[in-house]
């Protein structure tokens, strides 16, 4: 029976532990994948047949002479292995007695800068491997400077390979100098540096004897340690609603994951765009009711009034509200292997809702290597630039910078379907540029008087749908796109004026 019992509160402690999301990084050969591999190789959380599988492939195709070649852990892919270089984003799943563990392996090259934009994406920690041989190169600068764009407040500065420069603290203290330096105007909050061998196990796990001098935590214990829960934006209350749940005539909830912030039951609450107030009457979940919920909990909230809300709508407080604008300007990574079209309306897929967006101007585009910004009038795959947008409907949105939940967004291509990009939104556009990017489109319907009051009325309505500002006048003009009711497809000539607005 005491057995059972330890079981039980075993696996209760298990379930209660935190999770650490992080991201590995660096250029070829820095031995990301060796050091994520040492990690679970030396904290004992391989099975057998894994092991005996390691050995085996670390003697067929493995790049580390007679030791074993902990980077086969992750380089899964054919073409990894034989290359010796990470292409996709690796996934491995751990955990230690104080916490559970998420590692997104990421490639290095420049060419997978979207793949490495996807694996940190949801990252708390991330990790830049410099070669201790190398000190502080482009990529590293890059890897820097795209973690940054993701917002990630953590970064350890591993010095890997300090086995091949003697582990001399000199080489190691000039590496870190010359990172700080650089790393400082991007404003990353928390940098650790850990001088360490992936391949000989030094301050990986366990504290190195061949560096004494180091007087800092091992790389595990460090990831088992650091302080990530007050990364959450607990300031701001933020929740988009997903679903609004009636399962039967007596319950009417609203369903989603809280974005940020804290509601309390009883708390005051407006709904967006609406505006209307009420009151939180309950706070469920799958084991009952909760009086307070917090990110990332996924919640129903029911409220005293019954209030029309709908999917992609935002329940916040009234005292605190969020951005509504529909010109806003971003950091874009491009992510398909289309060219940016500015031409296209693109789908923006925003906390729970969708619209159409347009691509005002590019600001400039950054050379990930240099950070200069460059002028631009489109973006490549995997470049980066700063994007002004306009959307058909209002979103509800706060700086990136602030919080990650509702300043993130993914454009859709509407007729692939491909994600095209990823932004991290900046803030609402200025009155004046507002004005300055805003384009006019004039229409004139002709034709016999009633089918042209009836094209009219259908024109108007759509564009109204669609979000434009629509103003009515009673005479031609000159130069205008002209529908003619009697002699053309009217709902056709209508799809395609919209698809070019």
């Amino acid at each position: 029976m005491e057995e059972k019992l330890n079981i039980k509160e075993f696996l209760d402690r298990d379930e209660k532990k935190d999770l650490l999301r992080l991201l590995t990084a660096g250029s070829v050969d820095d031995g990301k994948s060796t050091l994520i591999g040492r990690l679970l190789f030396d904290s004992k959380k391989l099975y057998e047949d894994q092991l005996d599988a390691l050995e085996r492939d670390s003697k067929r195709v493995g790049n580390a002479g007679d030791n074993i070649d902990y980077a086969l852990l992750l380089d899964g892919l054919k073409a990894e292995r034989e290359q010796g270089i990470t292409i996709d984003v690796a996934y491995r799943y751990f955990s230690t007695n104080l916490r559970k563990f998420i590692i997104a392996d990421t490639p290095g090259h420049e060419q997978y800068t979207r793949n490495m934009i996807t694996g940190g994406s949801t990252a708390n920690l991330a990790i830049i491997l410099v070669d201790a041989r190398s000190g502080v190169i482009t990529q590293t600068r890059r890897h820097t400077y795209l973690v940054s764009l993701l917002g990630i407040k953590h970064v350890v500065l591993a010095v890997n390979k300090m086995d091949l420069v003697g582990y001399d603290k000199g080489v190691f203290d000039k590496i870190v100098a010359d990172y700080l330096a650089f790393a400082e105007p991007l404003g990353i909050p928390d940098i650790t540096p850990i001088p360490l061998s992936a391949l000989k196990g030094d301050n990986v796990v366990e504290k190195s004897e061949n560096m004494s001098w180091y007087e800092g935590k091992p790389l595990l214990t460090f990831l088992e340690t650091v302080r990530v829960d007050s990364d959450h934006n607990f300031d701001d209350f933020r929740f988009p609603v997903q679903y609004v749940l009636r399962p039967n005539l007596d319950f009417r909830g609203f369903s989603g994951k809280v974005a940020s912030g804290v509601v309390h039951k009883g708390d005051e609450v407006m709904a967006l765009p609406s505006g209307k107030r009420s009151h939180v009457k309950s706070i469920c979940v799958y084991e009952g009711e909760l009086d307070e919920a917090f990110p990332p909990q996924s919640i129903t909230i029911t409220l005293e009034d019954e209030i029309d809300v709908s999917r992609g709508e935002m329940l916040v407080h009234p005292d605190n509200l969020p951005a509504a604008a529909r010109d806003f300007e971003a950091m874009v990574v491009w992510m398909d292997e289309e060219p940016m079209d500015t031409e296209k309306n693109f789908f923006i897929k925003h906390t729970t809702n969708m619209t159409r967006a347009h691509i005002d101007s590019i600001k400039y585009r950054v050379d990930v290597n240099s950070m200069e910004q460059l002028k631009a009038d489109r973006l490549s795959l995997n470049e980066i630039g700063r994007v002004v947008f306009t959307t058909n409907k209002p979103l509800f949105f706060d700086p990136y910078s602030k919080n990650k939940s509702t300043g993130a967004f993914i454009l859709i291509d509407p007729i692939t379907n491909n994600t095209s990009a990823v932004g991290m939104i900046i803030g609402e556009v200025s009155p004046d540029e507002e004005r300055r990017s805003r384009k006019g489109t004039v229409i004139t319907v002709t034709g016999e008087a009633s089918r042209r009051g009836e094209a009219a009325d259908k024109l108007v309505a759509r564009l109204a749908d669609e979000g434009h500002t629509v103003v009515v006048i009673g005479r031609e003009i000159e130069g205008a796109r002209n529908i003619d009711a009697d002699k053309c497809d009217v709902e056709a000539e209508i799809a395609d004026i919209i698809d070019k607005l």
